[in-house]
């Protein structure tokens, strides 16, 4: 369906390039700019239709159509991006112990704890105003 109406879309196209490029235009002579010319003047009377611009009106009524029906038949399937992710899967391992050779016992198969860090409270100063140091 959307193959068929691109294609139609292309073909719309082209017709109106060329319906647009073979018109002569309205007030194409230097008196038009100005608001002269008669009734090749932009206000002036229209006169009769001619084919090629009827051509044009019904290419550029396609042209729109066709325009919303792609638009249209593009959003029917589509769905969000973000909407169709799965979450991550987690990976379980088991916890092996580190290995160790045997006749090293001098390595540690577990770090170190960190020493712990005593905190003094300040002392509180004297009548002076002054702290005592220790």
């Amino acid at each position: 369906m959307s193959a068929l109406i691109i294609v139609l879309h292309i073909i719309v196209c082209l017709i109106l390039i060329f319906a647009v490029l073979l018109q002569s235009g309205k007030a194409a002579d230097l008196a038009g700019a100005f608001g002269g010319g008669g009734s090749q003047t932009a206000v002036g009377g229209r006169g009769s239709t001619s084919p090629l611009s009827k051509v044009t009106t019904a290419a550029a009524v396609i042209f729109m159509l066709t325009s919303l029906g792609m638009w249209i038949v593009s959003g029917r399937g589509a769905s969000s991006v973000v909407g169709g992710e799965k979450a991550p899967a987690t990976e379980t391992t088991t916890a092996q112990p580190p290995a160790t050779a045997p006749d090293d016992k001098t390595t540690a198969t577990q770090p170190a704890a960190a020493p712990e860090k005593k905190t003094e409270t300040p002392a509180t100063p004297p009548a002076g105003g002054t702290p005592v140091k220790k």
